[in-house]
Parts: structure tokens; sequence; C-alpha cells
């Protein structure tokens, strides 16, 4: 039996790309793609893949928080993150919300398939390219910063702090997540005041700082 696939980047020309590549492998198959990170929660809730590659920079709903969601509804599921790395502090953060993998998008393809062949087998895989990072990013640690900016947050409003970085507005963002404008305001003072930020701005700084989006 093959190994199903979901693929998620927000760049869809990506998207046949991939498909051909794996059309090649007779062991994998891509069930499907999505293009955010809240149609691939949808999607891997309905198709139940082996894998799914995330992009960690995707709209909507971002691939760290994605995947947090997708982990805690099947946790047998291997996620595999997958973006043009900046920081250890992003790779860890995937690896925190249940990631089993993380791969550079700059790898060959052959790396990917290697990748997805070692969380398939029971263990993680982190990228050569990507091992520097993280190492650096553990030594540079200090135990403030674990209690700090995003932890303090419910994953609820993660998602509200991504919409509104990408500059949507109350209204919009109750429309999407089917709730009442005046839901997403007090969530949103919530989100302010424990960040202690004061300004829509500020939120958008905290969000490009933190990874949630990109510039």
């Amino acid at each position: 039996m093959s190994i199903g696939i979901l693929y998620v980047e927000d760049h869809e020309v990506f998207h046949d790309c991939m498909r051909h590549f794996f059309d090649s492998q007779t062991e994998m198959k891509i069930l499907a793609v999505a293009n955010n990170g809240r149609t691939a929660v949808k999607l891997a809730r309905d198709l139940s893949p082996d894998v799914i590659i995330m992009d960690i920079m995707i709209p909507a709903l971002n691939g760290i928080e994605a995947t947090r969601q997708i982990v805690q509804e099947n946790p047998k599921v291997r996620v595999i993150g997958l973006s043009v790395v900046s920081d250890g502090r992003r790779v860890m953060e995937m690896f925190r919300a249940g990631a089993r993998g993380y791969v550079s998008k700059e790898c060959a393809f052959s790396e990917l398939v290697h990748a997805i062949q070692v969380v398939m087998a029971g263990k993680m895989y982190l990228s050569p390219s990507v091992t520097d990072l993280v190492v650096d990013d553990y030594l540079n640690h200090t135990p403030a910063e674990s209690v700090a900016g995003l932890d303090l947050l419910s994953a609820r409003e993660k998602e509200i702090l991504h919409l509104v970085a990408e500059g949507k507005t109350s209204k919009d963002i109750a429309d999407e997540l089917h709730l009442a404008p005046k839901t997403i305001e007090t969530h949103r003072a919530s989100i302010m005041k424990k960040l202690n930020l004061n300004s829509i701005a500020d939120l958008i700084k905290f969000a490009i700082r933190e990874g949630l989006i990109d510039l």
C-alpha cells in the first residue's frame, strides 16, 4: 500500500511540480494539496494521510498552528515541516507542535523522500542543513524565553493573532471563524493585554518577529 501524502504550500506553482515528482515514486502518492492552514486541517481530518508535508509560512493558519491542531486530532499522523529556514526557534516550534521531521525548501527531492521514509519508520528527521541553526538556538536559549511571547496565548488567540496580522478586520475574522465580531474583539483585547502591546501595529510587528507571518 502506498504512503498517502497531503502537501501544504501556498505557492500553487509548486503543487503540480510536487505531483510530478511523486508520480515517479511507486510507494508514495499525493492525496491532496492545500494552500492554507485551515484547509490543511480539514483535509487532514477528511483524508487521514500518512504524512503531511507542511510549509510553515502559509495564510489563514500558519503551519505551526495547523500542525498543532492536526496532531491533537490525530497523533499518528507524521508531519514534516518545510520552509526556507531563517532561525532555529521556528524549527523547534514546529517540533513542539508535533512535527516528526523538518527539511529545508532548498533540499533535493531525494532528501524529502528520505525524510518521509524515516518518519514512516517511527523516527524523527532533521535536515542536515538546519542542524546548526537548532543547536545555536538551544545554546542561546534562556529560561525566561520559555514563558514569553506565544506561549502565553491559547490556540484560538494564536489563530486570531495570525489573522489580525494579515490585515483582516474583526468582521472578516468573525466570518471566517464563525464567531461574533464582539468575541473577536474580546480575544484581541486579551491578546494585547497578555503581550503588553498597545496597538494593532504592535501586534503586527510581534507576529512578524515571532514568524507568524512573513514580510
